[in-house]
């Protein structure tokens, strides 16, 4: 057989193999069962068609509802206080304690914030004495609104509802805390200026011998090669201002409350310089401590307390 014959009956087999007549025929109807995908129904807002106004429908997660939710505010507002410096304190053991006295200068209830004309709960407090020249005619006002005397620091506290509203004018002293209860501590922290990236970030630096001359404190190389980008990435630790920035010492434990001195001792350092602002709140991540009969007083909706028997019996007699 010659290699034109064998060639000629491989063509005719493969067209064979390959005919239209033998494919199948495309349809749009699948060949086996689909099961359709469920579609979830979105949410409806009320007002909607075919939903009623008063329908309840979940908090969303991204709503302001949700986020007062989730902030946990303390039930009580805090102060405003100055650092007036430490000491150590000796228990019955001997073991010293380093710790920090803070003082209450005329801290008093300014005005409150309402959710429902703020969009959150929350407490405005001042603090100090300052004189009216030293005012402006519009916080002069605020001030003659609140019944108050010219303040030298006011402050806002975040609370979680209405429970912890105060009325304007309430001077809180220093047994608004007690002794033994946690508190988070808020300040400004001391500004050191420009620093070195030593001092600013705790690097080591550079060798201080071995043909090192006049680059000990350098930090060194900041960026990479070409295969890096050839740049700085963001958030290099480098030289740069430090200090002066909020810091925030969560659950601070109270070791002395000096009514007199209208001073309350913490444990531990405090941020800031001497005769610095600190503020005083109770501790977000802990149990609030029991309320006072103070509190209870300055408190703008009072709990209600049914009357128990005894009451109503003596009540009875007296009006009789």
């Amino acid at each position: 057989m010659s290699a034109v014959t064998c060639c000629r009956q491989q063509m005719r087999s493969l067209k064979s193999i390959f005919s239209f007549s033998q494919c199948r025929s495309f349809t749009t109807t699948p060949s086996r069962l689909v099961t359709p995908r469920k579609v979830r129904r979105p949410t409806l807002l009320p007002g909607a068609a075919g939903v009623t106004e008063t329908s309840s429908l979940p908090i969303l997660q991204n709503s302001p509802e949700a986020a007062l939710l989730r902030r946990r505010d303390p039930f009580r507002t805090g102060v405003i206080a100055r650092k007036k410096g430490m000491t150590a304190i000796f228990d019955a053991k001997g073991a010293r304690t380093a710790c920090t006295i803070l003082q209450l200068d005329r801290c008093q209830v300014m005005t409150n914030k309402t959710h429902q004309e703020h969009g959150y709960w929350a407490v405005q407090v001042g603090a100090g004495e300052r004189h009216h020249k030293n005012v402006s005619k519009p916080m002069l006002g605020h001030f003659a609104k609140c019944e108050t005397s010219p303040k030298q620091v006011v402050k806002e506290f975040r609370i979680r509802d209405e429970r912890g509203l105060m009325k304007p004018g309430t001077l809180i002293n220093a047994n608004w805390f007690r002794k033994g209860q946690l508190v988070d501590l808020r300040a400004n922290s001391k500004g050191k200026g420009f620093a070195g990236g030593m001092k600013r970030h705790g690097f080591s630096g550079q060798p201080a011998s071995h043909g090192n001359s006049l680059m000990h404190r350098a930090m060194g190389s900041a960026g990479q090669s070409q295969g890096g980008g050839s740049r700085v990435l963001p958030g290099k630790r480098m030289a740069g201002r430090m200090g002066g920035e909020r810091v925030t010492i969560p659950l601070v434990r109270v070791l002395d409350v000096n009514n007199q001195l209208n001073t309350v001792v913490v444990r531990g350092c405090v941020p800031g310089p001497v005769d610095g602002v600190v503020t005083i709140q109770d501790a977000r991540l802990s149990h609030p401590p029991g309320i006072s009969t103070s509190y209870r007083k300055s408190m703008v909706n009072k709990p209600s307390r049914k009357p128990s028997k005894e009451g109503k019996a003596k009540a009875e007699t007296a009006a009789a």
